[in-house]
């Protein structure tokens, strides 16, 4: 039995873990890699295997860096099927729509840009410097709007010129036929993947549907289990159970647990101060005139984000300004994460649900739908509150928001979660904290994105507690205080200054552990 290690190794996006054993081939989680556009698209490209010869994957949870290129195994022949909860299903019916929507608007945004230099090119033969009236003319053909690429003339206009065409990743017809291939399952009910290879799930408290996956084998008259956190959520915090500590006893023999290490090296705020500091970074922006932009993941974090809100607002302890969602997937997404309240905990049903109250939904909130509304609140100087995808801050609506609040010192960003490498998230993290450690002082660093360069005047908070992902002690009680009794534990989806302590520390407690290399494969006798 072999287990290679594929994706969201010693980096944080891509998961992707292949099982063989038997004559089956299961795939843990089949990951997009987020980052730099084209290294991203590079890395993306490349699947290490014959998709047709994958049996089944199994999927622990519907964030994009898990769930994000099944549209494209399945476009490449993957005839299998895509095991999950079913709470995952529902929510990824969604997701992967609005990835192939991104997929074909980046493609599309990267052609106008080479026919549009083409076309430059054409208009200034002999390098003097293109008129206004030639970019005007240029972009007249080549848009039918402020807001909306003519794609069209742009195809016609690739194959005429022979321009290199982007394509996209896949497209809106491979995610739809990729979400035909989804069944739902519960927790802790086994379900046949291969040949003598069942999976389990338990509630991996991240996300809504979010699962611990357990893969029971059976080769050569022996048995084995490998276990695969996915992404493990933390403790006590709303809405969601906290992750499973008590398994089945025909689960808790492991012989490897492939486990998360995002925050392996570091310790979250407490959970239970968390609404407090969340209502100073209000009052204080509030007090200035400013806005609070929150740049947050369109599932999960947003919804969490709400019921922080929702209780600050009811309790009384902020001014009681408007909150906008303006993402239509988080919008779409709050309406699924109300229809599964079976995956709620107690709180959550005592505080709300009991009472007949949807805890998404109080009079201040606000659903941005059209790129119109979203405009005029983006200009919109007066105090509120907007959240907005994407949550590293690469691509959508918050790119407009940071555009129209970043120079202003009355406004505030607001981090609530994991800003990957070489994203324009963790720049503005960075580049905000030493501002601030400066006092303020001298010039304000400049950031750039959409072309143009602004200095970074707006306060940058960061609330680590609102992480969904288990730091270094809630990934050690997983192993210490669970009834698992673990072999072998692999160290992933970490980069390698989390990875790499929570290897020594784990060492330390006695563990046999390695954090792999990408495309590293290990026997399991």
């Amino acid at each position: 039995m072999f287990v290679t290690f594929h994706g969201a190794v010693r980096e944080v996006t891509g998961s992707m873990h292949l099982v063989e054993a038997n004559n089956s081939k299961i795939l843990l989680d089949c990951g997009m890699f987020q980052g730099p556009r084209q290294e991203s698209r590079i890395k993306n490209r490349d699947l290490p295997f014959d998709a047709a010869t994958i049996t089944n994957v199994v999927l622990s949870h519907a964030h994009i860096d898990h769930s994000g290129r099944i549209p494209f195994l399945a476009q490449s022949n993957f005839n299998g099927r895509v095991i999950c909860t079913r709470a995952t299903a529902d929510v990824c019916k969604h997701l992967l729509l609005d990835s192939a929507k991104i997929q074909e608007s980046d493609a599309d945004y990267l052609n106008y840009k080479a026919v549009r230099s083409f076309l430059h090119s054409l208009s200034n033969p002999s390098n003097h410097s293109v008129s206004n009236r030639e970019k005007k003319d240029i972009k007249a053909l080549l848009k039918k709007s402020v807001h909306e690429i003519n794609v069209e003339t742009i195809h016609e206009l690739l194959e005429k010129h022979y321009i290199e065409k982007t394509a996209p990743l896949y497209t809106i017809k491979d995610a739809e036929n990729s979400i035909n291939l989804f069944d739902g399952y519960p927790y802790q009910y086994p379900v046949d993947v291969g040949d003598h290879v069942q999976s389990v799930f338990y509630d991996a408290g991240h996300i809504l549907g979010s699962a611990f996956t357990f893969l029971r084998l059976k080769e050569n008259g022996r048995s084995f289990t490998v276990g695969f956190t996915g992404d493990m959520g933390r403790f006590d915090k709303p809405i969601l159970r906290d992750p499973t500590l008590e398994f089945l006893p025909e689960d808790c023999e492991v012989d490897l647990l492939i486990m998360e290490s995002t925050y392996g090296g570091r310790e979250h705020e407490a959970v239970g101060g968390l609404k407090e500091q969340l209502r100073d970074v209000l009052v204080e922006t509030f007090n200035r005139g400013g806005t609070v932009v929150i740049p947050s993941f369109a599932f999960g974090r947003t919804q969490e984000i709400i019921y922080y809100l929702r209780e600050l607002y009811d309790a009384g302890e902020v001014p009681k300004l408007p909150v906008y969602v303006d993402s239509p997937l988080a919008t779409q997404l709050t309406k699924v994460t109300g229809e599964h309240p079976e995956i709620f905990d107690r709180e959550t049903h005592k505080e709300f649900l009991e009472q007949g109250e949807n805890p998404f939904i109080f009079p201040q909130m606000h659903f941005t739908h059209s790129v119109e509304e979203s405009m005029v609140l983006m200009k919109d100087n007066s105090p509120h509150i907007v959240i907005s995808a994407s949550g590293m801050c690469e691509f959508g609506r918050i790119l407009h928001h940071l555009r129209h609040k970043i120079h202003d010192s009355r406004h505030t960003i607001l981090v609530v979660g994991f800003m990957a490498e070489r994203t324009l998230g963790r720049r503005i993290l960075e580049l905000g904290q030493e501002y601030r450690m400066s006092g303020y002082s001298g010039e304000p660093p400049a950031v750039k994105f959409l072309n143009k360069i602004y200095p970074l005047k707006a306060r940058v908070v960061q609330l680590e507690g609102f992480s969904a992902h288990g730091d270094r002690k809630e990934l050690l009680r997983l192993v210490k205080e669970s009834n698992l009794k673990i072999k072998r534990i692999a160290l992933v989806h970490g980069e390698e200054a989390q990875a790499l302590p929570l290897e020594k520390e784990l060492l330390n407690e006695g563990f046999s552990v390695f954090v792999p290399q990408k495309g590293e494969r290990i026997e399991l006798h």
